[in-house]
């Protein structure tokens, strides 16, 4: 393993050199890289969602050739290396299962949670402290996280310290709420913007709610996704089987399939 990690390690060193390197590599920067490192956890998930074991060993790889990649720009500008960030992350570990590597008593997956973001917190705190200024409840959820998942994250966040609702109706009555806000800035013609805010809370409260229903938002769009995708592919085959093309077919022809592939679903 270690003969592995070396060896990926001088590749990236290789890579970067600045006399005999790969000029993309050696032109980009955090900023540019960060898109792909995204992309690469994406990836990552999509494999694991797929079950597909094999691709899923080659995206792993992949997302980690991205934190390698991070690690040489930072060691090039004397910031850290690759063996810092290993060195961190293992203290980190430590540092949040005093269960396992101290002397506290065995805990609960639910006690080991509720440990786990105690620590955040204390880790949070020490962070502003250290930069001069007060810890917020909500610091550190990253805003380059994809909408829904920080909109959950926050969620989650606020929810610790008692701003939640008690039960379901809340959630749900609050979703009703900005339907009707949003009804009602389309019905008076109001500016685009108008529209988008209200468009926003209306996401905002499907993510509340999914929170509360112990639901992945980011996991249940994808499925979405997947299963529009499989129903707008049956609409599209069934015509071609007609002879015919989408773009001269009736809406409700299109329909037809799609409550075709519906009931094709359900019968499975």
């Amino acid at each position: 393993m270690t003969e592995n990690l070396t060896r990926l390690l001088e590749i990236m060193a290789q890579l970067r050199d600045p006399d005999t390197g790969c000029p993309w590599d050696i032109a980009q920067s955090f900023a540019t890289i960060s898109p792909y490192t995204i992309e690469e956890a994406y990836e990552v998930a999509d494999a694991i969602e797929q079950n597909d074991i094999p691709a899923l060993k080659d995206e792993l790889g992949d997302l980690l050739f991205q934190v390698v990649f991070h690690a040489r720009m930072a060691e090039e500008n004397g910031s850290f290396d690759f063996n810092d960030v290993a060195a961190a992350v293992s203290d980190k570990m430590v540092r949040r299962h005093p269960h396992i590597f101290g002397d506290e008593a065995e805990r609960t997956p639910d006690e080991q949670r509720i440990s786990w973001e105690a620590q955040k917190a204390v880790e949070r705190q020490s962070k502003a402290a250290a930069n001069g200024r007060a810890s917020g409840i909500l610091d550190d959820v990253p805003r380059a996280l994809p909408a829904l998942t920080r909109a959950e994250k926050l969620g989650k966040r606020a929810a610790r310290v008692g701003f939640e609702w008690p039960n379901i109706d809340g959630p749900l009555d609050k979703l009703d709420e900005e339907i009707v806000e949003l009804r009602h800035e389309i019905n008076t013609d109001a500016d685009p913007e108008r529209i988008a805010d209200e468009i926003g809370d209306v996401l905002f409260s499907v993510v509340n709610l999914a929170r509360h229903l112990g639901v992945d938002p980011e996991a249940a769009l994808r499925h979405g996704n997947a299963k529009f995708e499989r129903r707008f592919r049956h609409v599209e085959s069934g015509l071609a089987a007609d002879g015919r093309d989408m773009s001269d077919a009736s809406l409700d022809e299109m329909e037809t399939w799609w409550r075709d592939a519906k009931k094709k679903e359900t019968d499975s």
